[in-house]
């Protein structure tokens, strides 16, 4: 009898002995019995602390305006676990997810799996069906032993790196560094999301001869008024400011604009529908406004580094409104440093509320 998704996923949540159990040995094993699937021509992988979900929805959203297919796979979802996996902007079915387990538990035969892992499999088999010509794949945890990793990408993207998954990743941001730079691959492109990356970054970059493009060195964005002026060596274009609030969503957008440049310089010469596709890209719980009066506003930031693009992000709000207050109702595992979170915040908080677990809340009146 043939287990519908729910079933599936209450099953993958309980028969791994751990939640997080990084390494490459399993899925391999695995992704290889399987046929070794992938899921399209050209791969773009994104790790990095914060923004790599903003920049694959920007990526997905040229791709798609550019008239190429595309597949995306990102995680956590927010309501269904289908929204992880998406082939040219729509979400998986019940049906297709349920298709790609049973081939992968076929070819698991006696390797244990986490639940991300079976799920990552399951991504590239959906995909794979489909002949993509691209796939743009977040890193769930790290890099170097995320199981996005077994594939080799043809552009990787590391985004802003700072402190989070401590007890997986290294203490400090070098050491956390490293384990997102385990994406880089030999003498492919790798585009960085900060113009000062982790020194453990460049040193697997150089080593591996990757070419290297920083944010605010190699390309560079800022915002003039009501768009913003985008620059690549002697790329230089006016670009629509981004549907989401924050400085750091500019630089988001840069990113996956540099990317895509990078991997497929031709695309230049469609530069109408390219810029364009990036005119009302959004993403649901990335300052996302649920009312406007009062202003209402959701983020699912749970960090020191988002907060700090959150705190930026209210403070120019309030200098355009002033006389106006920031109230924040804030809901966090009690595994993240909510402590360095509120510290940065408070600033420009003037009442706060704690709650459980039903995300962050931020709303100004």
């Amino acid at each position: 009898m043939s287990l519908s998704l729910s079933q599936w996923l209450e099953l993958l949540e309980s028969r791994h002995s751990k939640s997080i159990d990084l390494g490459l040995e399993r899925s391999l094993e695995v992704w290889q019995r399987m046929g070794s699937p992938r899921p399209a021509s050209r791969i773009i992988t994104v790790a990095g602390t914060n923004g790599k979900g903003s920049t694959v929805a920007y990526l997905c959203s040229m791709l798609q305006g550019l008239g190429r297919s595309f597949g995306s796979y990102t995680t956590p979802h927010l309501l269904h676990y289908n929204e992880r996996i998406q082939i040219n902007g729509v979400c998986a079915d019940d049906r297709q997810l349920v298709s790609a387990f049973e081939k992968v538990e076929a070819a698991r035969e006696r390797t244990s799996l986490t639940y991300f892992e079976f799920g990552t499999l399951a991504a590239f088999s959906i995909m794979a069906e489909k002949t993509l010509d691209f796939a743009v794949l977040e890193v769930g945890l790290g890099g170097r032993l995320d199981a996005v990793n077994i594939l080799d990408a043809d552009c990787t993207v590391i985004t802003p790196v700072g402190l989070d998954h401590q007890e997986y990743l290294g203490v400090d941001r070098e050491s956390i560094g490293r384990e997102k730079a385990g994406i880089i691959r030999r003498h492919i492109p790798l585009v960085c999301g900060e113009p000062d990356p982790p020194d453990s970054v460049l040193a697997v970059a150089e080593r591996a001869q990757a070419p290297i493009f920083r944010l605010g060195r190699e390309f560079d964005a800022r915002q003039l008024g009501q768009s913003v002026c985008f620059k690549k060596g002697e790329i230089s274009w006016t670009l629509p400011v981004p549907l989401m609030a924050g400085r750091h969503q500019v630089n988001n957008m840069a990113t996956a604009v540099a990317a895509l440049l990078e991997l497929e310089p031709d695309f230049t010469t469609e530069r109408g529908s390219l810029v364009s596709s990036l005119e009302s890209v959004t993403v649901n719980g990335r300052m996302q406004q649920l009312s406007r009066h009062p202003q209402v506003l959701i983020d699912v930031g749970h960090n020191p580094l988002a907060a700090s693009v959150i705190a930026q992000a209210i403070t120019a709000s309030l200098q355009e409104n002033p006389g106006r207050r920031c109230r924040c109702v804030i809901g966090m595992l009690g595994d993240k440093d909510a402590t360095g979170v509120a510290k940065i915040l408070g600033p420009v908080i003037s009442n706060w509320c704690c709650a459980g677990l039903q995300g962050c809340l931020l709303y100004t009146s």
